[in-house]
């Protein structure tokens, strides 16, 4: 710790604080452009100047001068430093002055007006007229990909987009040429940003030069009404704040949480916004003469007790998709119960995942956050990169830290870090699980591993036998300790894990997802519910009667006998539970469009005209009873860790029969879900990133 001396007040700090970090922890305001906590310091913009005793005699940039280097006085005395004398003012102004000089002042048209950090620190240190009568520099604008908007005569050369692209996201497609008044911004041969994280640079541009393609033009943000929520595109759950006007989404933006995704979100997340409302399921249907039909909520409903009144129980299946809020999946569970059928699931088919085997077994155990402790990470079967972006960039982050090594067990993808890959089959995983190979020494002298296992690797023919392997090297590797859990399982869908907690599982005979899926093929089952699940394989459902629970015109709804259309995850309050655990819920931001209803709802009315009324009439009393079942559900943001001696209990080195492939379930990242399907915007995306794949072959 040093003690330094902010505008007359004794403070002490540690001594690697910058006097920046120094005055913010004294209270003290210091304007910047260049600067960010979670980027490396370049000391480009020199705004943040101060006046310090004990350093040279002139203004020093802040965010580039650490507490340690500053003198004492000769008396022993602390440094000091000033932020608001008139010399400081002066040079601010004066670097104020200089910053506008080229910029050409089209704050009217700029869609970065009313958030923007130079037209708010002008008001401050900026002047009424300029001295300058040159000719402002002109600089032409790049197309960098169908997401970012640049207009580069705007730009103050922060090199914030460069730090981060390089740093954080890890695709160097940003960087700065020439030099004084020739310098620019521009991206590698001009040609389209790649990373799933490029749309931070909007949010990190402290001036217009980078802002939303998509969202250009469509509003103020005075306009805005502000909804903080959770994002359900991936299993991270990570915090977003929903802007909309009227009843649209307008834009979706990230919030801080430490703990899950830093002040960052995946580019799905961002842009998604546009899908929430194109394709959209506004009325029931149903199938009439091989058509779809708009019908009342009456007729639908007596479409399904049709359906249901006529068939024994055990024939009847639900199967609940990726985007489920857990309140409807324990509605759904709770309707399947009153009918008498035990079969129902919301794992993909095939899945190894049982929720019997404890909690531990199918969470991400270390936290997201305790990535950046890992000394060894094992990744199997997973590509972090598409499967959840933000925690790939934590991966990264613990990565340039040093003091990690990576192994892969997968398919040798690019993951933005230096990885070893270990073999591409459950062969080698085999392998490593009976110590052979110098990563498994590595694993081993390793104080706090991780073996990250995906989804896509605990699902299909030999998926116990990879769980087994799985957690037999986390075992041997010491990652399974009173203190450190390190075997942790990345979803791919924000609802598993709430699922999986409130045992969204088959009963006793009951079918699970790949059971029903063949039931339905062979004649078996004969009315299926589906929950939003459109990623099941509908071609396989022979004439098996299909009630749909969905939000958007895809392959549920074309599959569908009877179509009850239902609320997005920005339309209705619902719990999700994220990949490491955390409870967090989502915040209404809109009105569902048309006679959409939220999910629950339509099954507590369809309940009724089904003679089998579920024992709640309201959200609050459906969560009064989901509380009193689960109780960890109650408490939101708090992980309820799981047990590392249920991991241990699931270790086996029983080898298959057959070896195949471990690779990720998610092919394609911009086209996921169906509102990811419906986005023009991520179909866009999509096509860019196959062209530029083909182009490569």
């Amino acid at each position: 710790m040093a003690q330094i001396k902010v505008d007359g007040e004794l403070i002490e700090v540690p001594d690697h604080f910058t006097l920046m970090q120094a005055a913010e922890a004294a209270g003290a305001e210091i304007p910047r452009f260049c600067y960010h906590e979670r980027l490396s310091v370049a000391g480009n913009c020199r705004m943040c100047l101060v006046e310090v005793k004990g350093g040279p005699p002139k203004p020093q940039a802040s965010c580039a001068m650490s507490v340690r280097d500053l003198r004492p006085g000769p008396n022993g005395e602390a440094p000091e430093m000033f932020t608001n004398t008139p010399m400081v003012k002066k040079a601010r102004e004066g670097v104020m002055e200089f910053l506008l000089i080229n910029h050409p002042l089209d704050c009217p048209i700029c869609d970065q007006g009313g958030e923007c950090d130079l037209q708010d620190q002008a008001m401050a240190y900026g002047v009424d007229t300029s001295r300058y009568w040159e000719n402002k520099r002109a600089v032409e604008n790049k197309h960098i990909g169908p997401l970012v908007k640049t207009i580069m005569n705007r730009c103050i050369h922060c090199t914030r987009c460069v730090r981060f692209t390089t740093e954080v996201a890890g695709v160097s497609e940003l960087g700065l040429i020439g030099r004084g008044e020739d310098a620019e911004i521009t991206s590698y041969l001009e040609q389209s940003m790649t990373s799933e994280l490029q749309g931070n640079v909007i949010d990190l541009c402290p001036v217009g030069a980078l802002t939303s393609k998509p969202y250009a033009f469509q509003a103020r943000p005075w306009e805005l009404n502000k909804t903080e929520s959770i994002d359900v595109m991936d299993a991270v759950g990570s915090n977003i704040r929903v802007d909309s006007r009227g009843g649209e989404v307008m834009r979706v933006l990230p919030r801080i949480h430490e703990g899950i995704n830093e002040e960052w979100i995946s580019d799905k997340t961002r842009f998604i916004w546009d899908g929430l409302r194109t394709q959209r399921l506004d009325r029931p249907y149903v199938r009439k003469s091989k058509k779809l039909r708009a019908v009342s909520w009456n007729e639908a409903f007596a479409a399904v007790a049709a359906l249901v009144k006529t068939v024994e129980p055990g024939r009847i299946g639900a199967i609940a998709g990726d985007l489920a809020g857990v309140e409807e999946m324990y509605a759904l569970k709770n309707l399947m119960g009153l009918l008498g059928s035990s079969n129902i699931d919301a794992r993909p088919a095939g899945s190894a995942l049982d929720p019997k085997k404890g909690r531990g077994s199918y969470i991400f155990n270390p936290t997201i956050a305790g990535i950046e402790q890992a000394d060894a990470i094992l990744i199997i079967g997973a590509n972090p990169r598409r499967e959840a972006a933000v925690l790939n960039a934590r991966i990264r982050k613990a990565w340039r830290a040093g003091g990690v090594e990576i192994g892969v067990i997968g398919e040798a993808a690019d993951l933005t870090y230096d990885y070893t890959h270990l073999g591409a089959g459950i062969d080698s995983l085999a392998d490593l699980a009976s110590g052979k190979g110098s990563f498994a020494k590595t694993l081993k002298k390793a104080q706090r591993p991780i073996v990250i296992v995906g989804e896509g690797a605990v699902t299909g023919v030999s998926a116990k036998n990879v769980l087994g392997f799985a957690t037999e090297i986390a075992k041997t590797a010491g990652a399974l300790t009173a203190d450190w859990n390190g075997f942790a399982v990345l979803h791919t869908a924000a609802s598993r894990v709430g699922a999986l907690d409130i045992g969204l599982f088959p009963g006793r005979g009951g079918l699970d997802t790949a059971g029903m899926l063949k039931a339905a093929g062979t004649g078996k089952l004969d009315v299926l519910f589906v929950l939003g699940a459109d990623e099941i394989d509908m071609s396989g459902l022979g004439e098996t009667k299909v009630v749909y629970i969905g939000t958007h015109g895809d392959a549920g709804a074309h599959r569908a006998d009877v179509i009850l259309p239902a609320a997005t995850y920005t339309e209705k309050s619902a719990t999700y539970v994220n990949t490491e655990g955390r409870v967090q819920m989502t915040a209404r931001a809109v009105f569902a469009p048309g006679e959409a209803k939220e999910d629950w709802a339509i099954l507590r009315a369809l309940s009724a005209v089904l003679g089998q009324p579920l024992p709640f009439d309201s959200l609050s009393g459906l969560r009064a009873r989901l509380y009193g079942e689960y109780p960890h559900l109650a408490q939101l943001d708090a992980i309820a860790p799981g047990s590392a001696s249920d991991v241990s209990a699931l270790a086996d080195t029983a080898v298959p029969k057959s070896t195949y492939a471990l690779i990720s379930p998610v092919g394609d990242f911009y086209l996921t879900n169906p509102i990811a399907r419906a986005s023009a915007v991520m179909a866009e995306c999509s096509q860019l990133i196959s062209g530029l794949k083909q182009a490569a072959e």
